[in-house]
């Protein structure tokens, strides 16, 4: 179950048991990568390096357009094993995650052959200035469970693309499309080491990634908390980071909005990937003229959505990634019940289907809360699952607050018909994306990162280049003979 220099190995570390989160099944069982297989690995990573920064742009590009083919080519394959081990909708797989990554690839493709710096030119008497933007070296990055190809995807296109190498850890509870991701680039035509894949855990496996002296620069999507342990570890080999981390995203919507559009879109924002979605709307700020008709309709269209067996096309939600994750958010409602919070709809475990097996699963209602204050933990931390607080609010002034009033700062949107209120919103709200009558749409040409401690860098789009490559002035001097007229200042001979 591991990835490395070109081909599949099993791991040396301790033996891991994947479980289905909608079924409760045993799926399989394998050894964790390793310490040792992060060394093997970084390895593998740096001997492949010299000579693929030495491809021209174009030799990548059509490697990564003949990545792209092969992985059109397992479309329904990639589809059904990313539900399988996450949980999530057949139907959100087929036409979201999968599509959105081999989109992914055919962008990087075009963007490799895009690598620009400062035009040469002279900006010191006789002499021609010109910048060479060159790759890292070997790339360690670390992805999260929650879109394991997508965002296997987003760290590996950019870095490969830019001529590095690179080993990426994927969540030992969702390996399988980050190594058949690994697999067909292999089968295109990479070379062994080029793109090596660890399915490990964060204490052995990541940490032992990021400290590596030979890993250049480490990428992590994840947690807050983690991502404050990456920083530490690659501070003390003074390397590069990149973090996406935790969101809170609100959604405000203003007393001009249209309500049925906000409240579809607070619907398909909150339960993406059953809420566990760092981009996904927490958070709704609805003005008060607007709040009853809006939570009203919210819980009426959560009520419809059909949780159920992720393998079912008419499944609109599926599982959350483990039971003991499932009862993390489970725990948020009911201590927000507690402390007095309305659950309009939802809070709670579903009742299994008839027929379906006995184990347990990891589902959990579509859920919408009124009434929670601005020092409650379901409006302050991340719950990630699919559960939507509301609150009112009077003024634009105190709805702008309101969106603000968090740590983070990933995603958010404004909801309005007018103009100045929706470039108001896109001034004032502090998060990397902010969208206007909409929640959630990203596409590889645009980029995708936060503010605060939703963590800085970018994935996707020309700006994620800015994370894999480093910059180089070349300076050629024009001058005749030995004498530059600068040295004067420092002897006069």
């Amino acid at each position: 179950m591991q990835f490395i220099d070109g081909q599949r190995t099993s791991g040396t570390g301790r033996t891991h048991t994947l479980v289905g989160p909608a079924t409760g099944e045993v799926l399989g069982t394998y050894a964790l990568a390793s310490a040792a297989d992060v060394d093997a690995a970084v390895a593998a990573a740096r001997r492949a390096y010299p000579a693929w920064r030495r491809r021209t742009p174009a030799e990548r590009a059509d490697l990564l357009l003949a990545l792209a083919d092969g992985l059109a080519a397992r479309a329904g394959e990639l589809a059904a094993l990313e539900s399988r081990q996450t949980g999530k909708s057949l139907r959100l797989a087929q036409e979201f995650d999968v599509p959105g990554s081999i989109d992914n690839v055919r962008f990087f493709a075009g963007a490799a052959r895009q690598l620009h710096g400062l035009a040469a030119s002279t900006y010191w008497d006789g002499a021609t200035s010109m910048i060479r933007r060159e790759p890292l070296g070997v790339v360690g990055s670390i992805a999260p469970w929650n879109y394991p190809l997508q965002m296997a995807a987003w760290k590996v296109l950019p870095a490969v693309a830019a001529g590095n190498t690179i080993v990426l850890k994927t969540s030992e509870m969702t390996p399988g499309t980050s190594l058949l991701l690994a697999q067909t680039a292999a089968e295109a035509g990479f070379p062994p080491g080029v793109l090596n894949v660890l399915a490990g855990d964060g204490p052995e496996c990541g940490e032992a990634l990021v400290s590596h002296p030979d890993v250049v620069m480490s990428s992590f999507t994840g947690s807050t908390r983690v991502g404050r342990r990456v920083m530490e570890l690659a501070s003390a080999k003074g390397s590069r980071v990149h973090l996406e981390l935790g969101g809170k995203a609100p959604l405000v919507v203003f007393a001009d909005a249209d309500v049925e559009a906000a409240a579809r879109g607070a619907v398909a924002g909150s339960l993406i990937n059953g809420g566990q979605d760092c981009t996904a709307a927490t958070r709704a700020i609805v003005h008060s003229s607007l709040f009853e008709a809006f939570t009203s309709r919210v819980g009426a269209l959560m009520e419809s959505v059909r949780v159920g067996d992720p393998s079912d096309l008419a499944t609109d939600m599926g599982a959350l990634i483990s039971t003991g994750h499932r009862d993390r958010v489970a725990g948020f409602v009911d201590r927000a019940r507690a402390e007095g919070a309305t659950v309009v709809t939802g809070g709670g475990i579903p009742e299994p289907a008839a027929g379906t097996a006995s184990a347990p699963t990891a589902f959990y209602s579509p859920t919408l809360l009124t009434g929670v204050g601005r020092d409650s933990e379901i409006w302050r931390e991340e719950v990630f699952g699919p559960v939507l607080v509301a609150v009112p609010f009077e003024t634009d002034d105190e709805a702008i607050e309101l969106a603000n009033d968090t740590p983070y700062g990933l995603a958010a949107s404004a909801w309005t018909t007018s103009t100045n209120r929706a470039l108001r919103a896109a001034d004032e709200i502090e998060a990397g994306t902010v969208w206007v009558n909409e929640h959630i749409p990203i596409m590889s040409e645009m980029p995708h990162g936060g503010f605060k401690a939703s963590g800085f860098g970018k994935d996707m789009s020309h700006y994620s280049f800015e994370e894999y490559t480093q910059i180089k002035h070349v300076l050629i001097d024009r001058t005749e003979g030995p004498v530059r007229a600068w040295q004067s200042a420092v002897f006069s001979a």
